[in-house]
């Protein structure tokens, strides 16, 4: 189960990118459900839009 602080939207920081990954909703086209913390996301995951990894991503505050 989310808590509030496990809620908060990632977004890539890719100039052209303009992805926000957000645990409520997860990644449907990989296979990531709803509720998945972005933490806890697996590593061979990218950014749907863009294709980086997590370590191109920041937390934005909610």
């Amino acid at each position: 189960m989310m808590t509030d602080k496990d809620d908060g939207i990632w977004a890539c920081i890719i100039a052209y990118c303009g992805y926000f990954y957000n645990p409520k909703i997860g990644d449907p086209t990989q296979g990531i459900p709803a509720g998945t913390r972005f933490e806890d996301l697996p590593k061979e995951w990218v950014c749907p839009t863009c294709g980086v990894g997590t370590e191109c991503f920041h937390s934005v505050e909610s």
